[in-house]
């Protein structure tokens, strides 16, 4: 990757706020070490699935996934320790930083309802880097209307048979272990779902089809045509899988604010750099009040959106309240701040901002798609509303 690295790593002043306690400070210091040790550098981004799988294995080398699963669902996860890890990842590199993500937001479910027996099999491997994870909602017609689900699990004594589809599935082809959400037909709506364990090498079980996007990712559709799988597999009482759904989306929502916090930093830092170093006019392209009200701007914009992430964080970490609205906030907040914070830093490099390979062009894809996923930015202001109207 071209352009230069004006740091080796993030520099996170919102730490000494008293969001954060001393386990939270080890953890960014194992996490810094992590990052000295080069293996980001490493990652080859030509072949996505190999890298994520390299990554995913360092990740558990290094002890760093008993954050995402709670240390074999042992532990609560802590959000802020998940944030934390994303922020810093992402400023290194997304795909790191995705990586990360998989591993929790696929495992969460079996964490919060998922047998003791199934814990054991799943959780370990996931934690040592040795299996990949994926959480399979999504399909063509049902992404942000859940209720619209059509993929369907029909009891058959004591197995269920699976038969549809799922779309946008991250980790979809490359993971070992899927955490599916289907209509299992307990009541209509959202209320009729049920959650699922399945295996890659499950019979019945197939990818239909990988989905490139313009960060690349591993996304497929995967297929179900008569999966068999043991009713021992399923997570929680039937009919439950809308609301584990959603007690899983909202521990790690507030962790995509966090990415998105990692990406607008790294752009801002690029941004001093290149303002300070970048001769125009006679002066520092620095001088020019132009730039400096813009990088003002920028620095502001992500403040605030740090802030609302951690305060999502803490507020569940600590206070154990719901932080359906907060982390709706903070993710809405974060991914669009830092999609403008990313654009100004790109159009302060000019034509070299959007070359191939330069830190700037990257970012720009990397962020565009978390203003999407896990609940687009118009969703979000939804949930938002939803919730003050709550207390009416």
């Amino acid at each position: 990757m071209t352009a230069s690295l004006c740091r080796s790593a993030p520099v996170l002043e919102h730490l000494e706020l008293p969001f954060f306690e001393p386990q939270q400070h080890e953890f960014v210091q194992k996490l810094n070490a992590f990052a000295a040790s080069g293996v980001l550098q490493t990652i080859d981004h030509s072949d996505t699935d190999a890298a994520c799988r390299q990554v995913v294995k360092q990740l558990g080398q290094a002890g760093l996934l008993t954050a995402v699963t709670g240390d074999n669902g042992r532990t609560e996860i802590d959000s802020r320790s998940v944030c934390l890890a994303r922020e810093t990842l992402a400023w290194h590199d997304g795909l790191a930083d995705f990586a990360f993500a998989m591993q929790g937001l696929g495992t969460g479910a079996i964490g919060l309802a998922g047998s003791d027996e199934l814990k054991r099999q799943v959780l370990p491997k996931v934690t040592s880097g040795e299996w990949l994870a994926a959480f399979a909602l999504s399909e063509k017609d049902a992404g942000s209307d859940v209720g619209a689900m059509q993929c369907a699990a029909i009891r058959d004594g004591d197995d269920y048979i699976l038969n549809g589809e799922k779309t946008w599935i991250s980790n979809g082809g490359i993971a070992d272990v899927y955490t599916v959400f289907a209509r299992s037909g307990e009541a209509a709506g959202t209320r009729g779902i049920s959650a699922f364990v399945v295996y890659a090498t499950d019979p019945g079980f197939s990818i239909a089809e990988r989905i490139d996007v313009i960060a690349p990712h591993p996304l497929a559709t995967i297929r179900f045509e008569n999966c068999r799988i043991p009713a021992s597999r399923r997570l929680g009482a039937g009919g439950e899988g809308f609301k584990i759904a959603m007690r899983t989306l909202d521990i790690f929502r507030a962790s995509v604010a966090a990415a998105a916090l990692g990406f607008a930093r790294r752009a801002l830092d690029e941004a001093l750099h290149h303002a300070c170093n970048r001769k125009m006019f006679g002066s520092a392209l620095s001088d020019l009040q132009l730039t400096q009200a813009i990088l003002g701007e920028m620095a502001t914009e992500l403040d605030a959106a740090t802030l609302l992430t951690y305060r999502a964080a803490w507020r569940r970490d600590v206070q154990k309240l719901p932080t359906t609205m907060q982390a709706a906030m903070a993710k809405m907040t974060a991914t669009e701040s830092a999609q403008m914070i990313i654009d100004r830093a790109l159009q302060m490099f000019g034509g070299r901002g959007v070359k191939t390979g330069e830190i700037t062009e990257k970012l720009y894809r990397e962020i565009r798609a978390l203003r999407i996923y896990e609940g687009a930015t118009e969703v979000q202001k939804l949930i938002i509303a939803r919730e003050l109207l709550k207390s009416m």
